[in-house]
């Protein structure tokens, strides 16, 4: 069970972004999808490796945090050289099947991993570029799906994926230090943050948060967003769905009631699940005729 904690198997969910130029591309084909699921477990694989490696050079700054100092490395519960045998598995395994499936994959994730250590040793320590390269480790999960599959995401879909993430990014650090200023703290161990910057990092979350949407709008705005479904005016119910959304998480963020990760509080908010509901059904309401 320890082992399974320091894969943080429910950030996978994440990964799930693999997929998304198949459902954007509106793609059926059962091979695909089957090289996109490929993709998915070597994604999986590799991030979890990654997650890991973080554990083991993050332990130190860890110990020093109210909840992440009872992460299995932090705590002393996994010996390190077990720790970096099951990173040096999982990675390798991650890599050897991205190569067989492309070698495109193979340098997407090489890539990933690559910017994994710049920001674990540099990056996540740095004012404002920290939340970049989180952006990029979703831009990252996107083309490895594409990579894949042999799909090019279309510009719209990017620039959503940056604006929405950049906004996840900058949630993050917003309930980080809204927590910290209900400790009573200045500082956050490891981080460049300071208390007086959360006003700064709620904009930017709420600003980011809303240009996805008016991203999205423009793009159901388009001609091939209009092709692609039999009922394309419905989708524009996706919109005032996410400016509430991202208007809320904000406001919960700014109260610190977000967990460190925004993607796991999304799955375990009852509102965002119905929020999530809804979209499908939303959907589903686009694509299914409603006339004989």
């Amino acid at each position: 069970m320890l082992l399974l904690r320091l894969l943080r198997p429910h950030h996978w969910v994440k990964n799930g972004l693999v997929f998304l130029p198949l459902v954007a591309g509106h793609v059926v084909e059962a091979g695909a999808w089957l090289r996109g699921l490929a993709a998915f477990v070597a994604f999986g694989l590799v991030a979890s490796g990654n997650y890991v490696v973080n554990d083991i050079l993050d332990r130190e700054h860890d110990r020093l945090h109210p909840t992440k100092r009872h992460r299995p490395v932090a705590a002393g519960a996994v010996a390190l050289s077990l720790a970096w045998m099951l990173a040096a598995a999982c990675i390798g395994a991650g890599l050897v099947v991205g190569l067989l499936l492309s070698p495109a994959l193979f340098a997407v994730l090489v890539l990933y991993l690559l910017l994994a250590q710049a920001y674990s040793l540099r990056i996540k320590r740095a004012f404002v570029a920290d939340l970049f390269a989180l952006v990029a480790f979703y831009l990252l999960r996107v083309f490895a799906g594409s990579a894949a599959v042999g799909i090019l995401p279309s510009i719209w879909l990017l620039a959503f994926v940056v604006f929405a993430f950049l906004s996840l990014a900058a949630l993050k650090r917003t309930s980080e230090l809204a927590l910290l200023q209900g400790r009573g703290e200045e500082r956050s161990a490891g981080r460049a943050y300071v208390v007086d910057d959360r006003l700064l990092v709620a904009v930017v979350a709420l600003a980011a948060g809303y240009a996805a949407v008016v991203v999205l709008a423009l793009d159901l705005d388009s001609e091939p967003a209009r092709r692609r479904y039999a009922q394309p005016e419905v989708l524009w119910l996706l919109c005032p769905l996410l400016l509430f959304w991202f208007t809320r998480a904000v406001a919960l963020a700014g109260r610190g009631a977000v967990s460190d990760d925004p993607v796991v509080f999304a799955l375990e908010d009852r509102v965002s699940l119905l929020c999530g509901a809804a979209a499908l059904l939303v959907l589903a309401g686009a694509t299914v005729p409603w006339t004989p």
